[in-house]
């Protein structure tokens, strides 16, 4: 089994990669700099964000609906593995945009840095830009690299921070554009989840597995769980785990009005532990306990 490479601080990578270290908590790499070396699995202890242009390479992401063919972000969050090892070499190609966890400490960027759901996106979920998406993307990363080729300061990290929140917050946009533009696909991601959902509910997979979840679902489809969300709210207006919510309470009031089973033998059916939870859950969503759905029904 080939060992992961393991990248902990900003200058390990740039010396990995030929690059000079301006501050050692934020760094722009270009990647073309560094010498030609094998695939191989990697991991980043910091935030890594990659703009590469189309080839399956080393990062391996695949080739599948793509909507562009100027570039690709990829965005890992601090200690997620990516790619596979080859015995053969590549010249890396793209630049990188790296920050550590401790630049945005106290900051707020870093109270919201979990709002940016697309770091938890899968590597075949990468956002694929536009000439004119591309040329804002470098825009920021050259903004961000002006900022370190100058003498540090006490404006610097404001300012350096200020354009990788911009930055992030235009990926939030072109990846908008990107659920939009993919509606087709989106669509078939919905169909497949509803008819899983319903799946779910219809056999005995509740009593076996427990109430369902977004994870599950996302496995199914081979999407990441923060992917498959995002992509049900664009279609729906809700979340994917609103639309499971929702599902389970629509199986539930219809198993409520069977007298022959009691409302504790509904909530085991349905997946629930501790019927006092599916109580508490039911309430919530219809404003009745099951007992009072039922009498008024």
């Amino acid at each position: 089994m080939e060992e992961i490479l393991k990248f902990e601080t900003i200058k390990e990578y740039n010396v990995f990669n030929n690059q000079e270290t301006m501050h050692p908590l934020v760094g722009i790499i270009d990647l073309s700099k560094a010498d030609p070396r094998k695939f191989r699995r990697m991991s980043y202890g910091f935030y890594t964000i990659f703009l590469k242009e189309i080839k399956c390479g080393d990062l391996r992401y695949g080739c599948n609906y793509y909507d562009y063919e100027e570039g690709t972000l990829i965005f890992l969050a601090p200690n997620q593995v990516i790619g596979e090892y080859k015995d053969e070499y590549y010249q890396p190609q793209g630049k990188a945009l790296v920050f550590h966890q401790d630049l945005i400490l106290g900051t707020s960027l870093g109270k919201k840095i979990h709002d940016y759901a697309f770091f938890s996106y899968d590597v075949n979920e990468a956002l694929h830009l536009s000439l004119r998406e591309r040329e804002i993307i470098l825009d920021c990363f050259n903004k961000i690299d002006y900022e370190l080729q100058q003498n540090i300061d006490k404006h610097t990290e404001n300012l350096v921070i200020s354009n990788i929140e911009l930055f992030l917050n235009y990926c939030i946009r072109f990846y908008d554009r990107q659920f939009i533009t993919r509606s087709k696909v989106n669509k078939s991601i919905l169909t497949r989840f509803d008819n899983l959902l319903n799946e779910y509910f219809l056999t005995s997979k509740t009593e076996i597995l427990g109430l369902p979840s977004v994870a599950y679902f996302a496995n199914l489809l081979n999407l990441s769980a923060n992917y498959l969300g995002d992509s049900i709210k664009k279609e729906t207006g809700k979340s994917a785990q609103e639309s499971i919510q929702l599902k389970l309470i629509s199986v539930a009031k219809e198993r409520i009005f069977d007298t022959d089973k009691s409302i504790s033998e509904v909530a085991y059916e349905l997946g629930f532990k501790h019927p006092q939870h599916f109580n508490r859950m039911f309430k919530k969503a219809t404003g009745q306990t099951p007992n009072d759905y039922r009498n008024l029904n």
